[in-house]
């Protein structure tokens, strides 16, 4: 009993580890806005270092998924319980924080991929908190089945692969598009708010005064027809969050022409959306590669507008480095980090549907008309295939890793 409780712990908390560590491992850049946006709301001096946040995303999530490998493949059991636990200490509290302050409204434990609230968050660490405890006690009841060296060896693999992962998807396009964005989806739609959608709650409190004394009064019962009373001040807390659109924050704004977002929306033909949230931290290395696509866009009657968040000082900067004629447009800065992971990144447009994505290191070489080319296609997501390449290419590494291992310490 003991040891069957002990393999469906160490189960659920590896699938847990695998699920929270691989979803922000596809996807490094999102992690590292999450994680900008606590440094943030901690304060400044915690703030200075959102230098750091790219790297250190890309190791937690690694080391999150090793735990969870490792208790899948029940390696190194006492070691990984107690990372897994010092990983709990921090993240528990922290998830009371948020909690309890809600300084940022998502805490992205599991990415884009599940959105779950910030006390169903805390929850579900004291869940595996419990979960710990159990493995704890139950240690002894484990035995491996390979010798210690080949489990190092696994761990190190699975730590370095993990890695090799992010940086793969940093260099490219997330593997796994769980956005509002992603190819396929309507801007529009993305919109709609439902007729019967349920709308923010608030708490309002009236603040008057009277002979020097102050006192608070509800929307209903405040003094309306008492000129005695003095208005001071309303108090707004929000006590329920309503129904919130997918996407929420997209407007275009053109530096010529004021807000041109339903132009670009209900446009029927294509249209080209360069996507740049800080031309000041662009890539500028396939600037004429972009130029040469606005070129081919002009030529066959598609739109091209160029999106930013930048201050003006970066976008004539950046116009002049990149030669670039396109018109600049300005859009929300997190929008522009949901729309696409690269820094610029393209994206294709038709009647307000996401047709397709590209990497500044991927992008494709238009020459006939879209309505010609593969690139008028959506491509399909096909999740299921991709999960199961990049799962079947850590198999055949780590599963040899383990047989080798067994095969060497039998014949020792």
């Amino acid at each position: 009993m003991a040891k069957n409780v002990l393999l469906l712990s160490r189960l659920i908390l590896g699938a847990v580890f695998v699920f929270s560590g691989f979803v922000k491992a596809v996807d490094p850049l999102g992690f590292t806005y999450k994680m900008e946006d606590y440094l943030v709301a901690m304060g400044p001096f915690f703030e200075q270092f959102s230098s750091v946040a790219f790297g250190s995303s890309i190791l937690l999530s690694a080391v999150e998924l090793v735990i969870g490998l490792n208790f899948l493949f029940g390696i190194r059991m006492k070691e990984t319980t107690w990372v897994a636990a010092l990983f709990m200490l921090v993240m528990t509290p922290l998830t009371l924080w948020i909690a309890l302050d809600n300084p940022v409204h998502d805490c992205g434990c599991f990415g884009d991929a599940l959105v779950i609230s910030n006390w169903a968050t805390f929850w579900k660490n004291i869940a595996i908190d419990i979960v710990l405890l159990v493995i704890f006690f139950l240690l002894k009841k484990h035995h491996a089945f390979v010798a210690a060296k080949t489990q190092w060896i696994f761990t190190v693999y699975a730590l370095f692969f993990s890695i090799a992962l992010s940086v793969y998807c940093y260099r490219h396009l997330p593997l796994l598009d769980f956005r509002p964005y992603s190819n396929g989806s309507n801007i529009i739609e993305g919109m709609h708010i439902p007729d019967d959608a349920e709308p923010d709650s608030f708490d309002i409190k009236l603040v008057y005064a009277k002979d020097g004394i102050e006192k608070e009064f509800s929307m209903e019962d405040y003094p309306r027809n008492d000129s005695t009373w003095v208005f001071v001040d309303q108090k707004t807390v929000l006590i329920k969050k309503g129904y919130e659109p997918p996407i929420h924050d997209f407007t275009i704004e053109s530096l010529e022409d004021g807000d041109i977002t339903d132009l670009v929306l209900e446009n029927a033909d294509y249209s080209f959306l360069l996507v740049s949230y800080d031309f000041s931290k662009a890539d500028l290395s396939r600037a004429a590669e972009i130029n040469a696509i606005y070129d081919y866009a002009k030529e066959n009657g598609y739109n091209f507008y160029a999106l930013t968040a930048s201050v003006s000082q970066d976008i004539e900067s950046y116009l002049t480095k990149t030669k670039a004629a396109y018109p600049i447009c300005l859009t929300d800065v997190i929008t522009l980090k949901t729309i696409v992971r690269s820094n610029p990144g393209l994206v294709l447009l038709k009647d307000a549907t996401v047709i397709n994505k590209w990497h500044y290191n991927d992008l494709p070489e238009f020459v006939i008309p879209l309505e010609e080319s593969g690139f008028s296609e959506i491509p399909k997501p096909e999740w299921a295939k991709k999960i199961a390449i990049v799962a079947i290419l850590f198999l055949i590494g780590g599963v040899l890793i383990l047989f080798l291992g067994r095969r060497f310490n039998k014949k020792n």
